[in-house]
């Protein structure tokens, strides 16, 4: 029989099947027995590639940081600006995986995309006039907010129903419609902690240049 044209597997395979995996059952899905039924090959060929799981997840979380800019912090970008939009495109890609969000908020280990990510952000903070130590501060408020908005939704907590609220919590007359409303809220919150944020740091900022 002649060799297959393209292998069976490949890290690229795993990956995907591992964030589909994680995206719609969550982290615990994930093993290799699991991955190999999905992929349709024997669990040891997967050891080719990755020798254990955490090393799968490690690709899984540096897919998903991959598709966050940073670019902005090295074309110029004034450093307010560079985090408003970066912090955006991180939150775009959290929230679109939002399972591998607490496996993320671990820290970056060795994960080249995370890594890259944070040497942009920390090296645009201290070009900018920051010190060391307020950079490595900037970064990790920054991440804790980010991952913090992304890991659910603030509107979905509330129950579509009127009566609960009426009855025992006045001031919650209209709770029952933020689910309805799930996007533009989260959103909403989102756009104005941040904005507080790097307001904040602004205040800061000028304060100790003055």
């Amino acid at each position: 029989m002649a060799r297959p044209r393209k292998p069976l597997l490949s890290r690229e395979r795993i990956v995907r099947c591992a964030l589909a995996l994680v995206d719609s059952e969550g982290l615990q899905a994930v093993s290799t027995r699991r991955l190999a039924a999905e992929l349709g090959v024997s669990g040891p060929s997967l050891y080719n590639h990755f020798r254990t799981k955490d090393e799968i997840l490690d690709a899984v979380a540096d897919e998903v940081c991959a598709h966050v800019e940073v670019s902005m912090f090295e074309d110029g970008t004034g450093w307010r600006d560079a985090l408003l939009a970066w912090a955006r495109s991180y939150r775009a890609a959290l929230t679109a995986h939002p399972n591998i969000v607490p496996f993320l908020a671990q820290g970056p280990g060795r994960r080249p995309s995370q890594l890259r990510m944070a040497d942009a952000v920390f090296g645009g903070m201290v070009a900018a006039g920051w010190s060391r130590a307020q950079a490595t501060h900037i970064g990790a408020l920054m991440r804790y907010f980010v991952a913090g908005s992304a890991l659910g939704s603030f509107a979905r907590g509330f129950v579509d129903d009127a009566a609960l609220y009426a009855r025992d919590y006045p001031h919650l007359d209209q709770a029952h419609l933020l689910a309805e409303h799930q996007q533009r809220v989260d959103e909403g919150a989102f756009e104005t902690g941040l904005r507080a944020l790097v307001d904040g740091l602004s205040l800061q900022f000028g304060q100790q240049q003055s």
